[in-house]
């Protein structure tokens, strides 16, 4: 579904690569996990595959698609749930997923069903004509959520989709996604919660420094690594203890 050939980015102004010579194929149907600590690139790599970045070299296809010649179909193909909220606060939450899914080219009564059925699915519905501002952070992100699934993405990219939410929340994003997975959406997600990301994906690359370290099934690396008991153990182990504070 995605194939990633030595991919770097390097922003203006910056002294070194964000992301470097990256390689990755994701398989059609897997839930990807990108792990790293802060600064590592994961962010900067899902905004290039996005189209939201330019890269400064290297190529990636997605669906067969290149980037630089099929952009606006490539587009349609996909859904990004950032890391921010992506939402108007002064709107309803309604009123934000018409206009969201407008943009994708939804109308009429294809649009009311869309938005109604997400909504009652994650727990929103008798929210709907509510002002997202008056919303909780949980209720945020589930807005944010269905805001990039409108359209059915055949990829959805995810920042770090559960941060800062209760764990109702996140256990109702959690299984959407899971169901949405099975309906036939590839996943690429980026966490630092990693007992999520070991639960949920169905391979993970850990990214440091804008490479890649190590890539595989979670249980594969857990295994492969000495005395390690879970991933975040395994990621420790490779990345180090070390603060990665940046600004």
């Amino acid at each position: 579904m995605i194939e990633i050939n030595q991919l770097s980015k390097k922003y203006k102004g910056a002294e070194d690569f964000s992301v470097l010579d990256l390689t990755l194929t994701v398989n059609d149907g897997e839930i990807f996990g990108l792990l790293g600590p802060n600064g590592a690139g994961k962010t900067t790599l899902i905004s290039m595959l996005s189209s939201l970045v330019k890269p400064t070299s290297g190529s990636f296809t997605i669906n067969e698609l290149n980037y630089k010649e099929n952009k606006l179909e490539l587009k349609k193909l996909i859904g990004i749930v950032p890391q921010e909220y992506a939402l108007y606060p002064s709107l309803t939450a309604y009123e934000n997923l018409s206009y969201f899914g407008s943009m994708y080219g939804l109308k009429g009564a294809t649009l009311k069903k869309e938005i109604k059925d997400h909504l009652e699915t994650l727990g929103l519905s008798k929210f709907a004509n509510k002002r997202v501002e008056t919303f909780s952070g949980g209720m945020k992100r589930r807005v944010n959520l269905i805001a990039s699934i409108l359209h059915n993405p055949k990829v959805l990219f995810l920042d770090e989709p559960t941060v800062g939410v209760d764990v109702q929340s996140k256990n109702v994003i959690i299984d959407h996604l899971k169901q949405l997975n099975k309906n036939g959406t590839t996943m690429i997600y980026t966490s630092h919660h990693l007992n999520e990301a070991e639960d949920f994906c169905t391979r993970v690359a850990i990214i440091d420094q804008g490479s890649i370290v190590v890539k595989g099934k979670p249980t594969d690396l857990i295994s492969q690594q000495q005395d390690a008991r879970n991933l975040e153990e395994v990621f420790l182990a490779i990345t180090g203890k070390a603060l990665r504070d940046y600004a």
